[in-house]
């Protein structure tokens, strides 16, 4: 009797120890993502060089992120106006002026600048030095509008202001009005 009962003693106990590794898999959820530096998806978007953190695929496409270098003097886009994102910076070195309507904030290091949708804005890097800014995108919208500048760099067009703004219009994004000198 007692082969009987540890059989069935060690069979209830493999169920058991079966049971908690699936609750603890679906407990644990999707899977995480983790991206060492060099890794990601790289952008070179003429002096800047962008790395994709997280493109939307692991969020439901509820959050993008990148790593951005603004070499010195680093020109930003054409003032423009999400309709459908948020977007947020991190200044993590450097210094990057944000130009929000017709008003400048130089932004150093450690400096989070929210812009939500609807509001208008620009960025540029009017330093000597370069610097370096996380941006996130609420949705993940605008992670393909940098794929899409990429590509037209590629086919050898340039990248003017009209070429972004065409671009820009392809993810619910339009020009703001130029502030008054």
């Amino acid at each position: 009797m007692n082969d009987t009962a540890d059989t069935a003693a060690d069979t209830a106990a493999a169920a058991a120890a079966g049971a908690d590794a699936a609750a603890g898999a679906e407990a644990a959820g999707p899977a995480v993502v983790v991206v060492r530096p060099g890794q990601g998806e790289t952008l070179t978007l003429g002096t800047t060089r962008m790395r994709v953190l997280e493109d939307g695929s692991h969020t439901a496409h509820r959050l993008g992120l990148t790593e951005s270098v603004l070499a010195p003097h680093t020109p930003g886009p054409p003032q423009h106006r999400h309709a459908r994102h948020d977007e947020g910076f991190y200044v993590l070195s450097g210094t990057v002026r944000f130009t929000v309507g017709a008003q400048d904030h130089d932004a150093g290091a450690g400096t989070f600048v929210m812009v939500p949708a609807g509001a208008p804005h620009t960025f540029a890097n009017i330093s000597g030095r370069p610097a370096v800014m996380l941006s996130m995108f609420t949705p993940d919208l605008y992670v393909q509008y940098f794929r899409d500048l990429q590509d037209t760099i590629a086919d050898g067009r340039p990248l003017t202001p009209d070429a972004n703004l065409r671009t820009m219009s392809r993810y619910a994004t339009r020009p703001a009005a130029r502030p008054a000198p």
